[in-house]
């Protein structure tokens, strides 16, 4: 039997691989689930599964779960101490799916246990990315990538020599705004931004995906987890969503990788790897689906792609400040505080002043000053639009 603790539990990637576990519950032992402000489903899926100890990040909840949990026998707690705590508890298995930078922290402390890491929180790898390569390696610790397009390369490199791909293609659906001008998307609503096309996913990353900022997230998590130069590294529009990406080699050949989109394909891949197993997902038609489309990204438009080229080239503490002043632009957004093209206004500017005030360029990255520079990053998102 298998321990494994799911962080970030009630989120979309969080209630898809409880879905996947409650179809084999007798291979799991459930150390650990962790949620934010949904405590009913938090507290019900710890009775479903028998986990040891239920989680919330918020502190001020901590009563109510107590009073859901009362006469199971399971641990509550709430706040970051506790969930560094519960990262800490031996498993052989670890889910890091809470959503923005505060999925860095519990997923360092796992792999500091020499635990496999399946990684759904792609801001640990933009933030942290050689400080979390590096830890995974001195504790001989196993990251997975959950996120759809790098588990599609990770399954397209198997049985390749990495130093023969010549190109990583990630495709991107284009969103709800995908053929919006740029006069339109200053109109854009915070309802319109999410509704996603094609996934089922949390409002966050819905509406990164209509703002481009989760594409742009992906390009740099490429680029620190397979360890591919940048100009390898291509985007290519692709509204279906069928094909999550594709592995081009020195003799020309591209490998691709099709689903339904469904994120139980990469969480499936990361639970049961090295092996496949059946999962519950829709086989895919291509005589149904009749044509796959692809188009170039425009990176006008779309300038987050553009920012994450930036970033990798600059390096340091940049994928930090990137991925704080993107998370503190989209709360303004979701308070309805700016516009919806303001968001990759705001991140370029806080980029610009903290490349100009203070180097990014650090030869060594560690957990302090990554929070240090995120934490500045923010603040200065919020003084920008006061000011």
């Amino acid at each position: 039997m298998r321990r494994i603790s799911i962080f970030g539990a009630t989120g979309s990637i969080g209630q898809s691989t409880i879905d996947l576990i409650r179809r084999d519950r007798e291979s799991y032992d459930v150390v650990a689930l962790t949620g934010g402000g949904n405590i009913a489903r938090l507290a019900q899926d710890a009775i479903d599964l028998g986990a040891k100890v239920a989680v919330t990040a918020y502190e001020d909840r901590l009563s109510e779960l107590r009073a859901a949990l009362s006469g199971t026998g399971i641990e509550a707690a709430a706040g970051d101490a506790a969930l560094i705590e519960a990262a800490d508890r031996e498993v052989d298995w670890f889910m890091s799916a809470i959503v923005g930078a505060a999925g860095l922290a519990p997923g360092l402390h796992a792999l500091r246990h020499g635990k496999t890491l399946a990684l759904a929180n792609k801001e640990s790898l933009v933030t942290a990315g050689p400080l979390l390569m590096d830890t995974a390696k001195e504790q001989g610790a196993r990251i997975l990538p959950v996120d759809s397009e790098h588990s599609a390369v990770f399954q397209g490199l198997v049985g390749e020599n990495p130093a023969e791909v010549e190109r990583v293609i990630i495709t991107a659906s284009g969103g709800p705004f995908r053929d919006w001008s740029l006069e339109q998307l200053k109109g854009a609503t915070l309802e319109q931004a999410c509704k996603h096309p094609s996934w089922d996913m949390g409002q966050r990353i819905t509406i990164d995906s209509a703002s481009m900022f989760n594409k742009a997230l992906e390009i740099i998590e490429t680029k620190e987890y397979f360890g591919f130069s940048p100009d390898q590294i291509e985007v290519l529009v692709h509204p279906g969503s069928y094909v999550h990406a594709l592995v081009g080699f020195r003799d020309g050949a591209l490998m691709a990788h099709l689903g339904a989109p469904d994120m139980r394909h990469a969480i499936g891949y990361a639970l049961h790897w090295p092996e496949r197993r059946d999962l519950p997902v829709e086989r895919l038609d291509l005589a149904k689906v009749g044509q796959l489309r692809f188009e170039a990204p425009d990176e006008i438009r779309f300038p987050a792609l553009r920012l994450a080229r930036e970033v990798m080239a600059t390096g340091g503490l940049a994928g930090a400040v990137f991925n704080a002043a993107k998370e503190a632009a989209l709360d303004l957004f979701i308070a309805r505080k700016i516009g919806f093209p303001d968001m990759a206004r705001l991140v370029e500017r806080v980029l610009t002043e903290m490349s100009a005030g203070v180097s990014l360029r650090v030869n060594a990255l560690s957990l302090e000053t990554i929070l240090e520079a995120d934490k500045e990053a923010r603040a200065r998102v919020f003084d920008l639009k006061a000011a």
